[in-house]
């Protein structure tokens, strides 16, 4: 598995699609706070969706990403889809009843149709 950081995005039908793979640690998770935050700003108000595949692993570190900008998010009105296909990744979110906190889809389609 390859375990390079990386962030990439693209707008499918006027909503963001950003996906996030690779190893979230103590050296990439400022990172990708930084970019959450980039997005909130230009779109209070708005959907996301954030795609995450090829997690070597699921630690507190990128939930604790994903939790302070769904917060963030939801405050302005706006929706924090998670799109996971993985299902090492999706267990972790039904172990910690998170599937109850986030709208999750195991496909960016499925995100996409429920706006």
């Amino acid at each position: 598995m390859d375990l390079t950081f990386e962030i990439t995005e693209q707008v499918t039908g006027g909503v963001p699609v950003v996906s996030v793979a690779g190893e979230i640690d103590v050296a990439t998770a400022p990172t990708l706070r930084d970019h959450l935050a980039v997005h909130e700003e230009a779109g209070a108000g708005r959907g996301w969706s954030w795609t995450c595949s090829g997690f070597p692993s699921w630690t507190r570190r990128p939930s604790a990403c994903w939790w302070g900008s769904f917060k963030r998010i939801r405050e302005s009105g706006g929706d924090l889809k998670l799109v996971i296909a993985e299902p090492r990744i999706l267990k972790v979110f039904e172990i910690t009843d998170l599937v109850r906190v986030f709208s999750i889809f195991s496909t960016v389609g499925e995100a996409l149709q429920d706006e």
